[in-house]
């Protein structure tokens, strides 16, 4: 099974079409698509962090679009469970990332993630998993 995680800007550049950026996630996406057995998925965390703007703005559209996103079939949300909180831990005093960004790479390292889809450069330090930037 091949499973690719997304960063919340992927998914926001995704949803919101947000250029230059959202035709390549698209193309990424649609290439990990075509194998047998793929997987999308990202943390609930990245449900907060792309809901919150439109929420603040009662931006009901978006939100839909978003929840639309979310609940699609070929799209899983990991829970940020106890082994995610201390390999984010690891990762922050390893690499000294933000914790959205610890506990993000801790998600796709604990879940068996492939490869972890960012538009961060920062992030292609960490070691444990394969970090491809959006370019």
């Amino acid at each position: 099974m091949s499973l690719l995680y997304l960063d919340t800007c992927c998914i926001i550049y995704l949803v919101e079409a947000i250029s230059p950026f959202h035709a390549a996630v698209i193309r990424r996406v649609m290439a990990h698509n075509v194998a047998p057995g793929a997987e999308i998925m990202s943390s609930r965390l990245a449900r907060l962090e792309c809901r919150t703007k439109p929420r603040r703005e009662s931006d009901a559209a978006l939100l839909s679009r978003y929840e639309t996103f979310f609940t699609a079939q070929r799209f899983r949300i990991a829970e940020i469970s106890p082994a995610v909180i201390e390999s984010a831990t690891d990762l922050r005093a390893k690499y000294g990332f933000k914790t959205p960004d610890a506990i993000h790479l801790a998600t796709a390292i604990v879940q068996r993630a492939s490869t972890f889809l960012t538009g961060d450069a920062q992030l292609r330090r960490c070691s444990e998993i394969v970090v491809e930037v959006i370019t």
